[in-house]
């Protein structure tokens, strides 16, 4: 705000709170390092989803992190779940998810959203596929699967109370990992032909979400 904004007193600024709260504010005065500011308003407003999406993926390496977690908070994901499979090459380490937290706050500054995205601590496969969380459609990105209008339209007029999605590491899933998966009543969804990033399913498996939903 100081140094990159460069804000002077008297300017005004919009503050969340992570939880759904807006404030505006005005600043009263700029030190060194430390703003002071006064609230002038506060109110709540909400631009989350009317569903909410947990994603689970195996994360890729380095920087690519950072901007899947970016798409995915301005997309409306609800949960992020680092997952540990058999082709995984990124371990998630408590640092690493830390800086992801961050990450998280920057990306909610950018898009406007005001409820922080959750980084849930790193689980394996069969933990994933078990905590279904009562979710009505539950989706794996895997090659030959279903397109997700067809699994709409399959589904009928029913909409889905929740969905979790999972996208598996630069590998894919094992043959076993995806059997787990569909005995365990998940949905495999294709794609397309060509191979994609862990990051660009991602993002574009909870756009096929978003886009298919009534109303979003």
């Amino acid at each position: 705000m100081l140094h990159v904004m460069r804000a002077r007193e008297g300017d005004g600024v919009t503050l969340f709170d992570g939880s759904g709260t807006e404030m505006s504010a005005r600043i009263e005065q700029c030190g060194r390092a430390e703003v002071v500011l006064e609230v002038i308003e506060s109110r709540s407003i909400n631009r989350e989803l009317g569903y909410p999406i947990t994603l689970g993926v195996s994360l890729p390496k380095g920087d690519r992190q950072k901007w899947l977690v970016e798409k995915a908070v301005e997309l409306g994901v609800s949960r992020i779940v680092p997952l540990i499979t058999e082709r995984g090459v990124a371990q998630p380490k408590s640092s690493a998810l830390a800086r992801l937290e961050r990450s998280v706050i920057e990306a909610s500054k950018q898009c406007g959203r005001n409820r922080l995205m959750e980084i849930a601590p790193p689980v394996g496969w069969d933990a994933f596929l078990r905590d279904r969380c009562d979710a009505t459609a539950c989706w794996v990105a895997h090659p030959g699967g279903s397109a997700p209008k067809e699994v709409r339209a399959a589904g009928g007029d029913q909409v889905p109370n929740a969905y979790r999605l999972a996208i598996g590491p630069e590998g894919g899933f094992s043959d076993a990992e995806i059997s787990e998966a569909t005995n365990a009543g998940w949905q495999t969804i294709d794609l397309g032909p060509r191979i994609l990033r862990i990051e660009t399913a991602a993002a574009l498996l909870v756009a096929m979400v978003v886009s298919t939903q009534p109303g979003d």
